[in-house]
């Protein structure tokens, strides 16, 4: 990947001389600038330059977009959070990627080259901060661990920390203990998809007896089994009613669209996706024990309650679950997908990620994977985690988003976590944006279910 990167960074600064010069004239007058271009990748580019520029750049890495979908470039998580950016003085640049899909190896050269376009136009930046959302929280994170000397810094939001090995063992859970629990004799193909059609049609069998098993009690329990192997949150949309903490049934009503959610698109149509990216599948439930698995989940009490209710033994549905028999990953496609998208926990630069409670697509835990990996290779002052009380995937304000930026630049200039505390962060969150109400808490989430990264030997891959 470093050859890769050189390589279209130099192909970027020789387009960008044969130009000629900027003078300061042209800069001035490009202060106002919105660009948008195109890498040699195909990747396209886009950066707003501020009328006053601050001296900060910021590197946007948006989120995941399905193979096929539309492409364009983005530089900010959502316009208000952009205009409010561009009135503070920050200049905003990101890529497309050059592809959709699972695209890590595309997206941090891409991401490296539109900074290098970015220089040759406007002059160095003062600072360099990569952010990004979601997925691109991965690339944020791949940045800061690979090319730190890039950055000064870097903020993931909402992101998918955990890394790519972890994010798939993870995605395959719930989906095995649906299809051994509610489709025994189905034969739906869980890995090993050869194509989006074979992906569809495993998605609409098995979601046909999800739906099926949400109208009866049983059904019920072991759909709110199937979302505690995922640490899928009681309250994972803003649009659905907030239960209180012992409505298991409202909980376990919000977890099933939850469920629908990553039936229709993670587990099947983007697993095929990565799965061809990595030439096979890149992960694994051998050696899993189910049972201390549902202990150790947030959701416990609630799936105990549920089953309970229905009369329905789960002892017995997690030793079902225990000897089912067990998928195997293909050890170079889980290799690479470790080599490609999971973390050694080096950093060197300090990172803040902020994420919310209620996220059931990349739940909160992800959150403790990577704290685990930072903490085993000993760079834990440099990392912070902060949490936003809401529902959702990336719901966040642009106050709260703004908030986190200016708590990680405090960090890169005094060398200490500053007024980094929930009090903190919603007054600055309120003074970025008084239009919305700033939700930062006091949390600290539960471990996440199977993590694996680079810096802990046992993490290996299980064929």
């Amino acid at each position: 990947m470093k050859t890769r990167t050189r390589t279209r960074t130099l192909v970027v600064l020789a387009a960008l001389l044969l130009c000629g010069p900027i003078s300061p004239a042209a800069r001035a007058a490009d202060s106002t600038a919105h660009v948008e271009g195109t890498l040699p990748s195909g990747a396209a580019y886009l950066m707003d330059m501020p009328a006053r520029w601050n001296g900060t750049v910021l590197l946007y890495s948006h989120g995941y977009r399905p193979a096929g979908s539309p492409n364009p470039a983005q530089n900010a998580p959502d316009d208000a959070t952009k205009s409010l950016l561009l009135k503070a003085g920050y200049a905003l640049v990101g890529s497309s990627y050059a592809t959709t899909g699972w695209a890590v190896t595309d997206a941090v050269p891409d991401q490296l080259a539109t900074l290098d376009a970015f220089t040759g136009r406007f002059g160095p930046a003062r600072e360099t901060i990569a952010w990004g959302t979601s997925y691109g929280g991965l690339v944020t994170t791949a940045i800061a661990e690979r090319h730190p000397q890039r950055i000064h810094g870097s903020l993931s939001m909402c992101g998918l920390v955990q890394g790519g090995v972890a994010n798939w063992n993870s995605t395959l859970d719930p989906v095995f203990a649906l299809r051994t629990l509610l489709a025994p004799d189905s034969g739906i193909p869980l890995t090993g998809l050869g194509s989006q059609s074979e992906a569809a049609a495993a998605a609409n069998t098995l979601s046909a007896a999800v739906t099926g098993a949400q109208s009866t009690s049983t059904g019920r329990a072991r759909i709110a089994l199937a979302a505690a192997l995922h640490n899928i949150p009681g309250w994972n949309n803003p649009a659905q009613p907030r239960p209180a903490p012992t409505d298991w049934d409202t909980q376990e009503a919000n977890q099933y669209q939850g469920i629908m959610g990553l039936i229709l698109y993670p587990a099947f149509s983007w697993r095929q996706e990565a799965e061809g990216r990595v030439g096979g599948n890149m992960s694994w439930n051998t050696g899993v024990d189910y049972t201390a698995m549902l202990h150790r989940s947030p959701l416990h009490k609630e799936v105990t309650e549920l089953y309970s209710k229905a009369g329905l033994s789960l002892r017995d549905d997690l030793t079902a679950l225990n000897k089912a028999p067990r998928v195997k990953a293909e050890r170079g496609a889980a290799e690479k997908m470790a080599r490609t998208s999971s973390f050694t926990g080096r950093l060197t630069k300090p990172q803040l990620d902020i994420h919310t409670t209620g996220d059931g697509l990349i739940p909160v835990q992800a959150e403790s994977a990577l704290r685990r990996a930072v903490a085993a290779a000993g760079a834990a002052p440099l990392l912070r985690q902060s949490y936003v009380e809401n529902a959702g995937h990336c719901t966040f304000s642009p106050g709260e988003q703004i908030a986190a930026l200016h708590t990680l630049e405090d960090r890169i200039a005094t060398g200490r976590w500053k007024a980094a505390d929930p009090d903190a962060l919603n007054a600055r969150a309120t003074e970025a944006d008084p239009s919305t109400p700033a939700r930062y808490g006091h949390y600290r989430p539960a471990s996440y279910p199977r993590p694996y990264d680079l810096a802990h030997p046992a993490d290996r891959v299980r064929g």
